[in-house]
């Protein structure tokens, strides 16, 4: 993939913010600022966290330690999600999903949304170092630096490599999960990395075919929006069926049962059959729906994935 787009950033978005500050949006309570920390992505990515922490702790599980790390981890997930509102703001402003939250409406002001994430980072990462370990509190870190600063702030809006490149930060809540138990990263630490790391663009490219104009009309060079569906069609089928073998090596290294490897390659394969499926849906309504439905679907196999992978670790 070659960013082909010239992204002109310097659209005027003052009018559109300036009437969302003009209406009444009612007194700010505890909600909007939940709803700023995106609270349906920190409950996915806790499921993964606390599958690497299960994982690495082979059913011998201290369980006061996992509590450290889950909350740790997800201040620190919710910093980014916070930060991530804050420098999107004027992009929000022009899509339809988004120009309603708290921030882009007017109802909370940049300062305030600022201040929360960097507050949120701070104990989380804090939080992560003296009640986990170093390891996992770097691994935090780096996670929220490549979220915020080369995701968010470079490549979000500069480039069809974007995806890839947040899918490194995505990558990283198991891994802080398993450190935190093993204090190294092994092959285990890697396979889990590699799963997540795999799984993102492939979900997120569905989404990003389902709401293109929305994209296209916010100034974000998504890969549909500047490759156009097809490209992207080929491009999540590379993911999803580099996935299949790649979820199946925690098997093959014996964190895992036959269980968790017989369902990996199932779901994986029905996956890849889907995104197969979107070649015959090009147009209109008909590839809308089929995006929607991989999207879905893409989410309801990693929460899958992990709940097996819990439930068929191999004891120490």
């Amino acid at each position: 993939m070659k960013d082909q787009l010239s992204v002109n950033l310097t659209v005027d978005s003052l009018p559109a913010a300036s009437e969302a500050e003009h209406v009444d949006q009612g007194p700010v309570t505890w909600r909007d600022f939940v709803q700023l920390a995106k609270p349906g992505i920190i409950f996915s990515n806790s499921i993964t966290a606390f599958g690497g922490f299960w994982v690495a702790s082979g059913w011998q599980v201290n369980w006061l330690q996992l509590l450290f790390t889950m909350l740790g981890t997800a201040l620190v997930m919710g910093s980014g999600c916070v930060l991530n509102n804050y420098l999107d703001r004027d992009m929000d402003t022009k899509m339809a999903r988004t120009q309603k939250r708290a921030l882009p409406s007017g109802k909370l002001s940049p300062q305030v949304v600022m201040w929360y994430g960097i507050i949120l980072g701070v104990i989380g990462v804090s939080g992560l170092w003296l009640l986990v370990n170093p390891l996992a509190a770097l691994l935090g870190m780096i996670g929220l630096f490549v979220y915020v600063w080369i995701y968010t702030a470079w490549f979000k809006r500069t480039s069809v490599w974007s995806t890839v490149v947040g899918s490194f930060s995505g990558a990283i809540p198991p891994v802080i999960g398993y450190c935190a138990v093993r204090h190294d990263i092994d092959a285990g630490a890697i396979i889990l990395f590699a799963i997540l790391f795999l799984w993102q663009p492939p979900h997120f490219w569905a989404l990003g075919i389902r709401r293109m104009e929305e994209y296209r009309a916010a100034g974000f060079p998504l890969l549909p929006v500047v490759k156009g569906t097809y490209v992207t069609k080929i491009s999540m089928i590379r993911y999803v069926v580099l996935l299949v073998p790649v979820s199946m090596l925690l098997y093959v290294y014996g964190y895992v049962n036959v269980i968790y490897f017989y369902a990996a390659i199932v779901m994986g394969l029905y996956w890849a059959y889907l995104c197969m499926k979107g070649f015959k849906k090009t147009e209109g309504e008909e590839e809308v729906l089929w995006a929607k439905k991989t999207f879905i679907y893409s989410i309801n196999y990693l929460t899958l994935l992990f709940i097996i992978m819990v439930l068929t670790t191999v004891a120490k």
